[in-house]
């Protein structure tokens, strides 16, 4: 980018171990702008975070986005088209950044906890200290740890120190004793203030050795946190490469944000007003994002169109619920008339077993008779063969035989044939009982639906009209249970039908009666609004010449005020007159004066006048609406009572 377009090219420090943004360092040499250049938003920049000047002679490294000097124009939309909310750069998280942890208070002094005086945990960190930096490239052995000097140990530190926080400011000119401890407390090094500056003239002596041997220890894990924070993919990191085409973290989004910031920016140096390319970038990453959101958004319109067209067809369909109920009440009555013919069956069953047992005992007996009219036959035959009947004899006998048998049997045809008449009527009875049962079920549920369940209102309290069917009684006349149908039932559900026809015929002229006084209170609600309306208007003049009074009382208010400052004029000249040409305008000086206070006066006196005339209108007003909210109320009574 040419350096007389704008002030200074700003491009981040070389880091080799990341591309973390903590901060951008200004070049030594600045030019100065040229006319059609654009400044830097941010201003010069001066370092937060460190805790001592930079020394004369020096260029320190700051970062642009710590300034003190705050530009109006990072407040402005104009240029970038909508400011962020947070409109700070991410600084160094290492010193003194607006993320870093806070710096213990001096006066809190915290005790090492770890074990550095242990040969064992020295061997270790020593081993630590020499894999990390052969690890970057450093010739370094264990023997340099174990024999140390101040040089060899400044460098390290200064070169830890660097790895860990490139933009610190570091001077090779400056003692190591004046670097020490502040870079120590910019890198928030916990045990900074038990730091003694002594200790650095003879680093390797025992006393001094295992706390600055824990100091690079302490160094080497932090720079190793770093790569290891570096070298993964954690959000924090806002690397637009790391982040994936779904995203919903928040870092991710300022990851984002800060790129369109950046490259924006950079478009604004150049003098372009217009960020095409970082806005279609931005907008592109996020369509790709919302791709699959907006597949899964469409699939669930679709269902939900689907759902609403199920429900729509739930809804105006009758409720599967009324049918079941519909088909559980004709199951309900099935297995009652299912339940009534098992009983039905089972004394049938009974009357059959006794008449079975009855028919075995019967012919038992006509067996013995049988028998005995067997061993009855064979005497006869005896007493026939001994007697030597004629053979007209034999034939009448023949007769009167075969005139018995066809007597017999003419007795059992009667006999068959009543009992298919016997079954043909108890399956007629059987039908009629259902039928009977039927209409008295139908009647026993209408009677609850008619207000006639017991006790029934006077003077019918003491009837019960349930009526229960007998089917085992073999009197007719006590095949229903219950009060007589043609003494009691029929004329009390007579008397209590005429009785709700005259209610009806009482409530039917209450309607009309009601239907009447409604038909009056409109009319008088007519009227009322009537009068409201010209009370309306009545109050609309009212109000009207009120503001033609208050108007009135303003204009004249006006000229009193015009005429007073005329006459205060005129006073004023009338007393420099005086002044200078003596007491002789004393008198016109008095009538002025009294000419004031005249006008003062009747200025006064409109504005009482006019207050009063307000005051009065307005207590009209309010009458008017108190008077209108009592008739209203009465109107609503009367309608509420009616």
């Amino acid at each position: 980018m040419n350096d007389n377009r704008r002030r200074s090219a700003l491009q981040p420090p070389s880091d080799p171990h990341g591309n973390m943004r903590s901060g951008i360092p200004l070049p030594s040499t600045v030019k100065k702008p040229t006319p059609n250049s654009r400044m830097s938003l941010a201003g010069p920049a001066i370092r937060l975070g460190n805790p001592y000047g930079a020394p004369p002679g020096t260029n320190p490294r700051n970062s642009m986005a710590r300034s003190q000097n705050i530009n109006p124009l990072l407040m402005s939309t104009s240029k970038l088209g909508k400011t962020p909310l947070n409109n700070t750069r991410r600084g160094s998280i290492w010193a003194g950044g607006p993320g870093a942890a806070q710096v213990p208070n001096s006066s809190q002094l915290q005790k090492d906890p770890r074990p550095i005086r242990d040969r064992s945990f020295q061997n270790k960190e020593r081993v630590d200290i020499v894999n990390f930096l052969q690890s970057a490239g450093l010739d370094i052995d264990m023997n340099q740890l174990l024999n140390i000097q101040s040089k060899n140990y400044r460098a390290i530190f200064e070169y830890l120190v660097q790895v860990l926080d490139p933009a610190h400011p570091i001077d090779s000119s400056m003692k190591f004793e004046e670097i020490f401890v502040p870079a120590l407390k910019a890198l928030h090094y916990p045990y900074a203030n038990a730091m003694d500056n002594k200790w650095l003239a003879t680093v390797g002596s025992p006393h001094s050795w295992p706390l600055l041997l824990g100091v690079l220890h302490w160094l080497v894990e932090m720079c190793r946190m770093k790569e290891h924070y570096l070298g993964g993919t954690h959000p924090t990191l806002q690397d637009p490469a790391n982040i994936a085409e779904e995203f919903y973290n928040i870092m991710d989004h300022r990851a984002l944000a800060f790129e369109y910031y950046e490259k924006s920016y950079h478009l604004w140096l150049d003098l372009i007003d217009d960020f095409v390319e970082p806005k279609q970038l931005l907008e592109d990453r996020f369509a790709k994002k919302n791709e699959r959101i907006q597949k899964a958004l469409d699939l669930q319109r679709q269902q939900t169109d689907e759902a609403k067209l199920e429900y729509t067809k739930f809804t105006t369909a009758a409720a599967p619920v009324a049918a079941l109920q519909a088909e559980n009440q004709t199951r309900v009555r099935d297995a009652e008339k299912f339940q009534r013919m098992l009983r039905q069956l089972e004394t049938r069953t009974q009357k059959l077993t006794k008449s079975i047992a009855l028919e075995k005992a019967d012919l038992a007996n006509k067996e013995e008779l049988l028998e005995r009219m067997k061993v009855e036959q064979e005497e006869l035959d005896k007493i026939v063969k001994e007697q030597n009947l004629s053979p007209e004899e034999a034939n009448k006998m023949t007769s009167d035989y075969e005139m018995l048998s066809r007597n017999i049997e003419d007795l059992k045809q009667r006999i068959a044939d009543t009992e298919r008449a016997a079954m043909s009527l108890e399956v007629s009875l059987a039908n009629r009982v259902s039928a009977t049962e039927d209409v008295l079920h139908t009647y026993a549920l209408t009677l609850p639906s008619l207000g006639l369940s017991p006790p029934l209102p006077p003077p019918h309290s003491d009837i019960d009209l349930n009526l229960e069917l007998n089917t085992a009684n073999s009197d007719v006349r006590q095949l229903l249970y219950g009060p007589d149908i043609r003494k009691l039932v029929k004329p009390t559900l007579s008397h209590i039908a005429e009785f709700k026809r005259s209610q009806r015929a009482e409530v039917e002229n209450e309607r009309i009666r009601v239907d009447n006084e409604i038909e009056q209170l409109t009319l008088e609600c007519d009227t009322v609004d009537d009068e409201v309306n010209q009370l309306e208007k009545k109050v609309a003049a009212v109000n009207e010449q009120a503001m033609d009074l208050h108007n009135a009382a303003q204009l004249d208010a006006l000229a009193s005020n015009k005429s007073a400052q005329q006459l205060e004029a005129m006073i004023a000249s009338a007393k420099m007159a005086a002044a200078a040409n003596g007491t002789g305008v004393k008198s016109r000086l008095n009538s002025l004066q009294l000419d004031y206070r005249e006008q003062v006066e009747r200025v006064n006196r409109l504005k009482d006048d006019t207050i009063r005339v307000i005051i009065k209108n307005s207590s009209e007003i309010a009458e008017f609406k108190n008077e209108v909210s009592k008739r209203l109320k009465e109107l609503r009574d009367c309608a509420e009572m009616g």
